[in-house]
């Protein structure tokens, strides 16, 4: 059985680097494996989250995969924090992973920066959790973008160090799924850093719940350089700008940035920038009326979240049961 984890924060604002680079991928994934989608409240708290707005944070990035495909009847869409088996299986990792791994996490250092003294406990050892979030269901696959990679290799590296601590051949050892167009979204405003829902400016993405005058004019403003689009991908390589609106616009239409080019070479951006406001808005624009949708009905995403729960802790529970057999601790 091809079983996939996977999860998002609910830090708000989904945006285009979210879709392209996860949550249309899991959509796709449906129909091979069984699946199940997690948002990550747990990880959200590794750094301060006001208490009301990461509740309201939860049921609108649920309403947005919901809206983009992600079928809660057939897969497992749930809250984290819903399954208590998360935060135990975490402790046990917490005591099998080294100090050593950890402090090779470059995600760590970029997050906590030159305060990494005031750092939460919480955001050192996330990668701990997020290896409980892939083994409490013995997931087989996990959808990753490249900032995640080193992440699963520690989930590996866990899973093989707990099978040889306690002579077992218990936790499997989980496959990435890496996708190629558009896995990595950069900012409008900086094409050399990736899309973020933390960016101050708002221009910087193109949200979910963006109408099509919002999207407009967010492509309208993208920064560009003078030049017209090039004809080779090693001329596009060299401008990131242009190569990340060219990359955006290829996997919305599902092409490669090759094709792409064929098409618009020479032309200049002001008239790419029209085409490419259409095709997100045909694309993001059937996604964000169902989101509204939903989010203007709380008690079905609650429901959904509810039900989705109760299947995880089904699928876990039996799991961590066995891995407290294993490490020996009382279960009266």
């Amino acid at each position: 059985m091809k079983r996939i984890f996977s999860g998002v924060q609910p830090t708000g604002n989904l945006h285009l680097g979210n879709y392209l680079g996860a949550i249309r991928n899991w959509v796709r994934l449906q129909s091979e494996f069984e699946c199940l989608f997690c948002v990550v409240d747990m990880h959200a708290i590794t750094v301060w989250q006001d208490p009301p707005e990461l509740k309201r944070n939860i049921r609108e990035v649920t309403a947005g995969m919901l809206a983009a495909g992600v079928d809660a009847d057939k897969h497992v869409v749930f809250v984290q924090s819903a399954v208590p088996a998360h935060a135990q299986l975490a402790w046990i990792f917490n005591c099998v992973a080294r100090i050593g791994w950890l402090n090779r996490m470059t995600q760590f250092k970029e997050k906590a920066g030159k305060n990494r003294e005031n750092a939460s406990v919480g955001l050192y050892a996330y990668p701990n959790l997020m290896s409980a979030d892939i083994l409490a269901y013995k997931a087989t696959h996990v959808p990753v973008g490249e900032d995640q990679k080193q992440h699963l290799e520690l989930a590996r590296d866990t899973a093989a160090k707990f099978n040889n601590d306690y002579k077992v051949e218990f936790f499997p050892q989980p496959e990435p799924l890496i996708f190629g167009t558009a896995a990595r979204v950069m900012s409008l405003r900086d094409g050399t850093r990736k899309m973020s829902k933390s960016d101050e400016s708002d221009y910087s993405r193109i949200n979910m719940t963006d109408d099509a005058d919002t999207i407009a004019l967010k492509v309208r403003k993208a920064k560009t350089d003078p030049e017209p689009l090039p004809d080779t991908l090693d001329a596009l390589a060299a401008r990131p700008e242009a190569a990340n609106l060219v990359g955006i616009y290829a996997a919305l239409s599902d092409q490669e940035s090759a094709a792409v080019l064929a098409t618009f070479a020479g032309r200049q951006f002001s008239e790419f920038k029209k085409d490419l406001t259409d095709m997100a808005v045909s694309v993001l624009g059937p996604i964000n009326a169902e989101m509204k949708r939903l989010t203007a009905d709380p008690a079905h995403i609650d429901a959904v979240l509810k039900r989705g729960a109760e299947r995880a802790d089904a699928i876990a529970r039996p799991i961590l049961a066995e891995v407290y057999d294993i490490v020996g601790f009382w279960r009266g």
